[in-house]
Parts: C-alpha cells; structure tokens; sequence
C-alpha cells in the first residue's frame, strides 16, 4: 500500500492480518497509524487491537477485543453483540477479551464523539475528524470508561462498522474460491452460503484467505429490522464468573511473593506526613516494615490484618497544610453569597432575548434557592491496587476507568518506561467515576519502590476511601421564572456554582422564549471527581424542583404543566411515564406521586416516585417508576437494570448522601454516616423502553438524574412542605423542620 499525505473520509483499514490460521483485522489510520505496535503484541501474546479488532479462529470462535473497564454496566458484552451483529456471527461462538493498555488500542472513536457530541459535520469532514480522534486519543492515553459513552461511540462508531468490515472480506474470500460474484454469497449466522450451487463454508474456513483482502472503508451496514442479536436480552459475559467468586478483584490478586499494606493518609486532602515513630508497628507480629510516604503512611506485612494492626499502633504527626481550615458550612454560606447576591457571572448558554427583563415584566414571578452537598462515590469495594517494581521493571494489576491512561501515569511514578510497565485491568467492585482517578495506584507504586522487588497490595479501609474522595461538588443555585396570564413559562433565569461536565447540563428540554444560565467557579475548595451523571444530578434536581414550584404557582397538574412546555421524544417520555404509574389516578392511602424527567447523555429519562412518610418524619420510597428513550438499545436486559441501578444510586444521595467538612477534615467515616439505600428498602421500580429510533444514547448514568426531583416533588404533593436541600433526612418532612445534627 502506498504512503498518502492525507487520510481518508473514514478510519481505513490497514491490516489484514492471518494469525494461527485465523483472522485479525482492525480500523486505523494509515499512515498514522500504530498498526506495527498492533502487531507486535499481537504476535507476542495471540491478542491484537482495541476497539476495532476482531479476531476469527478455525473454529469459527470470534473474539472480539473491548476497551473499556467493566463496572458492572454490562459494555463487554454490548459491545460484542454490535460486532457480531454486523459480522452475521453465531453469537454461541462469540467471546471477549479486554484489551491491552496500550497507545495502538487508543480509543479514538471515544474521543471523537466527546469532542463532537450531538453536532453533525459534513460528510467530507469525516476523514479529518477520526484521524483528530484517533491522534488526540494516542497522544492523551485515552481508553476511558466513562460518560455513558461505550456503546453510543465505541460501539456506534467502531464496533458496528469492524464487524461488518469483516463481513465484506470473508464473502469476497468466498466468492474467490468459489469463482462466483460476490453478490451472489449471502451470510447465516458464522457462514457463507451460495444459493445457486448450494456450497456453503464456515467462517473459520474462510478466515485466513480474507486476510488477502483489503478491508472496505465504507462497510454497509444492517438495517435495524435485520437485527437478530441487537435488541434482544442476552446475558452478560461477566456475570457467570462474578456469581461463581471466580472473578479477580484487585483484592484478589495474588503474585508470588505478594506482600500485604495498610496505609493512613493525612486526614486533610493535601496535607503531608511530618513524623511517625515506626517501633510500636514492627513490634506487631508479621510486620516488616513501615514505609513513610509524603503524605501517607503504610506498613507492611504478611496479611492485611496485621498490617492493619500495625498501622493502628502508630501515631503519625500530620502537616494539615492550606486545606486544614476548610469548612463545609463556611463554604455553603459563600456559595449563596455569591450565586444569589453576586453579580459578575460566567455565562453558560443563552437562549431568546432578555431573559432577566422578561421576569421583569411577567404577570407573575417565582424564586428559589436550592443547597447540594458534597457527595462521595462511596462504591462498594474501596480503592486497592497491587504494584511491583522489580528489575527496571514495573507491573501493576488494578481496575482503571482509564488504563491506558493509568499505565502512562504510573510509569511515570515509577520511574520506568511506559515500554516496561504492564498494566493488568481487572474488574471493578463498583466505580460511578471514582476509578478516574489513578492515586490508589500511585500509592501502591510509591510504596513498591521500598519492598526490594517484591509485590505489594494495598487495599485501603473504608474509612480511607470515604475520607480520600474525590467529591461530587457541593453546590447552591437560584432560580427565577416569569409566568404569563395563562400559567406559561415566558422566562427562565439560573444561577449557580460550580460547572463542570458535560457542557450541556444545564440545558433545558422546556420550550421557554427567554432562559440565561449563569455559574461562577473556583467556589469549592475539595477536589473534585466526575460522580455518576456529573453535573446533570445539581441540575436535574433544581429544575425539576423549580419546575414543580411553578407548576404549584400556576395552579396545575405537575404533570399536565411539564406537558405543554415540551414536545417531540420529551413529551413521549412524559406521557409514557405517566401511563405506567397511572397518573392523575389516586395514590393508595397515605402516598403521594412526584414527577420528573431529564435527558442526559442522550437519553431521556422521566420518573414517578410513589412516597409515604413515616410517623418520624422520614420518607419511604415505595415505587419508582422510569420510561426511557435512549434511541435504540443493545441489550435491553441490561439497560433497564442500568435504569433502575441508576435511579437507586440516585435515590441514595437524596435520601442520606452528604459529605461535610470540618477543619479540612472529611466528618463522615463509614457508612453508619453514609447510609445507603438497603435491600429491604429498596423501592419496586418498572422501567419501560421507548426505541424511538433516533440516534443511540448512554445507559450507565441517565437513570440517575431526575430520581431526587421526583422524590421531592411527591413528598410535596403529600405533605405541602417544599424542600430546597439534599439530603432528605435532614428534615422532618411532616413539618419541614430541619433536624439537629451532630
């Protein structure tokens, strides 16, 4: 193939490469491509490349090579089904590998669809737009898991059009051997058939020589109502080994040799280690040493509870540094200062005229101020990894949400080339954007430096992991609205602090002439951390909050109010959501119906929650009710499980979540302050699947978004009383008092 100076429209692909008589092909970028690297490790351990790969055996199994980390949602086997879907596979011959951390897996599709969103460009764009993807996510080590994006961009953008890519080759393989057109062959599932001389071959047989074949750059794809893999419920690839306790966990991990940690961490974020005796710990039994770290601690020893021993025998002197005077409650009441009184804004979006002229002038007027706190990712399994750093080389087996991007992190930590640093991705135990963040990993690397070679695990306790987040931040917005004669929002403006992802969060599904969003920054000072849904979590509660105070204003049905503002999928939603919790019917005796509907990520999503509250006060939530429209959905088994996971991670912060601050130091220690929704309180939930045809949205967040609204606006509706602050154990919802704390 010879060199051009300029890509083509699509990603082309370059290889077509017969491996132990099989088949590997992939999508890259020629000339910039990485494809030799591909090779390499292909050769050196039987796999072959991320996102775009495919691999045939003999035996006609096809292995199919995902990028991103499993956390349960249920991607590496989505993704599969896209492929084979494409390919015609017989999906019983269907497997999955996780793919190497390494730059020729770089996930450019990804980072093509962050960076392009819901925005068309023009056909003779796209060449350039997936040769920017694919260098931006190589030179960034992007293979993140995150954002609701494995399926509507690695699956829509890379998955579909490999497997039918493949497809194309082993019918023009078929139609050399058999010297007929190639129109002519036709696929069953794993099979190439030809009608008119009734032959008939197994991909596997066929694989080797469609590795002569140049892979087409523009593969047709199937229309949806050919479909006999996508769209149907299909079970999951991981979930027999996790049932089973054969599933490896960082805590799983056991190299030769392995060594056991337990680490303290200054309890101000940012502060260092000033001094620790290390005696009372060696004297306990089975520890071998205590290693002293900037701003950590960790001793080692033969099993993690005697490490842990250990570690409770010292009495580390700390440096607090500038955070030690960090106060939650301090930074609540500069928030409202600011996003209420302030003046000097940043300017999110715009929408019509003036909007603040507008409430002005209208017939009535609304306000109100909404509180957020700090919320921790709180998963279930905290933060571990295991490190070894041994011979100028260093290998490391943890559960990234990036692990390309952690292998090129940690080398650096280490000290050692990225070309010696093996990343071992295992799964995670629960992430919602925690495992972002690669410090578990750091740690465990810093303190491999000190263990001559040998490996060392670091599982931190939950007290660690809730003091050592990264927060979703706490937050304060207000909003005011105009009302016409009639009870019809005409102008909307929003206040608040602080904007982080994604960009259109504060985007609004209403039909309102005159909105203005307006943020300030730089007003939290914990560090903060992508949270399950991101920024659509402040603002699916306000707005909808809001929407149901104006509602209240206007004197109508919330239900019936949201309906004329929206139109279209929105409006869809409403409606569908409203037949399934039988809306505008009585709620059984002392419960009362809440209402809400968000669209994040592509995916709109509209609630009911059914509520009674108790005789101390507290809410129950008894049902919850989610119609979702994500445009089309993979395995619809596992995108309502998404919903309803989602709307209980959702359910969770509104009702218990908060993380407060005193003295720079994190109050809340374990789950006794940190309360999750338990299994004998988990609602019942129905969630209903709208395929409207539009184009693919995520699974993994939108389920969480509108779920406090619609709780607060059904505690609302049954006791009168308006609550403007998460979470709801705060108050006493009989009367609306808040509650003393400790």
């Amino acid at each position: 193939m010879s060199e051009r100076k300029f890509p083509s429209r699509r990603f082309v692909i370059v290889s077509s490469v017969a491996a132990a008589g099989g088949l590997a092909i992939g999508w890259a970028l020629y000339p910039y491509n990485t494809l030799g690297r591909a090779r390499e490790l292909a050769a050196a351990d039987g796999e072959t490349v991320l996102t775009h790969w495919v691999r045939i055996a003999p035996d006609d199994t096809v292995t199919v090579f995902v990028p991103h980390s499993d956390m349960g949602q249920g991607v590496q086997t989505a993704l599969p089904m896209m492929l084979a879907e494409e390919l015609d596979a017989d999906w019983a011959h269907v497997r999955m590998e996780q793919a190497p951390a390494d730059k020729a897996f770089a996930n450019g599709p990804l980072v093509r669809g962050f960076l392009q969103g819901d925005r068309s460009i023009p056909q003779v764009l796209n060449g350039v737009a997936d040769f920017a993807g694919r260098k931006l996510a190589e030179q960034m080590n992007m293979q993140i898991t995150g954002g609701s994006t494995s399926v509507r961009f690695t699956g829509v953008e890379a998955m579909r059009k490999t497997g039918a890519a493949a497809r194309q080759m082993l019918i023009k393989a078929a139609a050399r051997a058999w010297n007929v057109p190639e129109g002519e062959i036709t696929t069953e599932p794993s099979v190439l058939v030809h009608a008119a001389s009734n032959r008939r071959a197994r991909y596997g047989e066929m694989a080797a020589a469609a590795a002569a074949f140049e892979p087409s750059q523009e593969p047709p794809l199937k229309p949806r109502d050919q479909y006999r893999i996508v769209g149907r419920d299909t079970p999951r690839f991981d979930v027999p080994a996790k049932s089973t306790g054969e599933a490896l966990y960082a805590g799983d991990v056991r190299p030769e040799g392995l060594l056991y940690g337990a680490v303290a961490q200054c309890p101000v974020i940012g502060g260092t280690l000033a001094s620790v005796d290390p005696a009372p710990a060696l004297a306990v039994r089975g520890v071998s040493k205590v290693i002293q770290l900037e701003n950590a601690v960790v001793v080692v020893a033969d099993n993690t509870w005697r490490a842990r021993q250990g570690l409770a025998a010292l009495q580390p002197q700390w440096n607090a540094g500038e955070n030690g005077a960090i106060d939650s409650d301090a930074v609540r009441a500069a928030m409202e200062a600011a996003v209420v009184s302030g003046t000097d804004f940043d300017t999110d979006h715009k929408v019509g005229g003036d909007a603040d002229a507008a409430i002005a002038g209208a017939a009535t007027t609304i306000e109100a101020t909404y509180h957020l706190p700090y919320l921790s990712h709180a998963q279930m399994e905290p933060m571990s990894a295991v490190a070894q750093l041994r011979d100028g080389k260093l290998t490391v087996w943890a559960a990234p949400q990036n692990a390309l991007g952690a292998r090129a992190n940690t080398a650096k930590r280490g000290g050692v080339s990225f070309e010696n640093t093996t990343m071992h991705s295992v799964p995670m135990g629960g992430a919602f954007g925690r495992r972002i963040q690669d410090d578990a990993i750091e740690l465990a690397v810093e303190a491999a430096k000190q263990t001559d070679g040998r490996p060392i695990q670091i599982a931190w306790s939950r007290e660690e992991d809730m003091t050592h987040g990264w927060y979703r931040q706490a937050s304060v917005a207000h909003l005011k609205a105009g009302l016409d004669a009639n009870g019809r929002v005409i102008a909307w403006a929003h206040n608040f602090a602080d904007k982080h992802d994604p960009a259109e969060a504060t985007h609004m599904t209403y039909a309102i002439p005159d909105r203005i969003t307006r943020f300030k920054n730089g007003l939290n000072p914990l560090r903060w951390g992508a949270w399950r849904s991101v920024d659509n979590t402040l603002h699916g509660f306000t707005i909808e909050c809001f929407m149901d105070e104006l509602a209240h204003r206007a004197g109508q049905d919330p239900f019936e109010f949201r309906r004329a503002h929206l139109e279209g999928r929105h409006k869809a939603a409403l409606e569908r959501v409203a037949e399934m919790s039988n809306w505008g019917t009585a709620a059984p005796e002392g419960r009362a119906r809440g209402i809400a509907i968000r669209e994040s990520f592509g995916t709109i999503v509209a609630q009911v929650a059914e509520v009674s509250v108790d005789e101390q006060g507290r809410v129950r939530v008894h049902h919850i009710w989610s119609a979702a429209d994500p445009g089309e959905v993979v395995n619809p088994a596992t995108f309502r499980q998404q919903i309803a996971g989602g709307a209980i991670f959702g359910l969770t912060a509104a009702l218990y979540g908060e993380i407060t601050v005193k003295e720079g130091r994190v109050v809340q220690q374990n789950f006794p302050e940190y309360d999750m929704v338990r299994m004998a309180d988990a609602p019942r939930q129905e969630v209903a699947i709208i395929n409207s045809g539009a184009k693919a949205g995520g699974a993994g967040e939108p389920g969480t978004p509108p779920v406090a609204a619609a709780v607060a606006n059904a505690v609302f509706a049954l006791t009168g009383q308006r609550v403007r602050e998460l979470p709801l154990r705060k108050f006493d919802l009989r009367n609306g008092v808040r509650r003393a704390t400790a």
